[in-house]
């Protein structure tokens, strides 16, 4: 049975070199874009108005990538509409996932320096086995970057934490009136899952257990 209990709603900078959540797992995706066209299991799906250039290789000569070759990257811009003109809506999804308990998915994201616009990129979670490629299984919310704040113009990282049980995808939408929109990059997606350590397990019920007390004598 699948089953979402917990999400950021929003992401969060790493100023960490160790991040907890991630710590003593199961790596179940590690994507570095060498090259985007041969990623095993990854879609790409323009759904923009009219639509133009899907998600592709990045680009050395606007900026390099994270790591790796100075291409190594998933890029996307204003042409995701044809000639630049209309409204982007361009989706890169990650392979069908098996997560099982507390769960890390990092990303590294840039954009090119250049000032004046408002690129935007939301992070999404689609539960479920099939395609799982339709928009509207991607229902879970997990981040916006840029947007009303401004989207970083050089490489930052990013984790998001949630607990799931089931398989599913997670997808990069950029989205956004082209007019408004730059180049921005996707590098070095990792994503790791863990079950709780039954010392947490232990604590956990522990937990319970003395709430329930305090409930009991509350009511007496």
């Amino acid at each position: 049975m699948q089953r979402l209990n917990y999400m950021l709603a929003a992401a969060v900078p790493s100023a960490c070199a160790h991040h907890t959540a991630g710590a003593a797992g199961t790596e179940v995706l590690s994507e570095d874009f060498g090259n985007l066209a041969d990623s095993p299991g990854w879609v790409r799906i323009n759904r923009s108005i009219p639509p133009g250039a899907p998600w592709c290789q990045g680009d050395p000569d606007i900026f390099p990538a994270q790591a790796g070759a100075p291409g190594a990257y998933a890029s996307a811009s204003r042409l995701s509409a044809a000639h630049g003109v209309g409204r982007v809506d361009n989706w890169l999804i990650t392979p069908t996932l098996t997560l099982s308990g507390p769960t890390t998915l990092s990303f590294f994201t840039s954009r090119e320096r250049v000032d004046g616009f408002d690129d935007l990129l939301e992070v999404r979670y689609g539960s479920g086995r099939g395609s799982g490629i339709d928009a509207a299984s991607f229902d879970t919310l997990l981040a916006s970057i840029g947007g009303g704040a401004d989207f970083p113009a050089q490489w930052q990282p990013w984790h998001l934490d949630l607990t799931v049980d089931g398989t599913g995808r997670f997808a990069f939408r950029y989205l956004g009136d082209a007019a408004r929109l730059s180049h921005v990059g996707l590098d070095t997606v990792r994503v790791v899952t863990r079950l709780p350590e039954p010392t947490s397990r232990l604590l956990s019920a522990s937990g319970l257990g003395v709430l329930g007390l305090l409930r009991r004598h509350e009511r007496h």
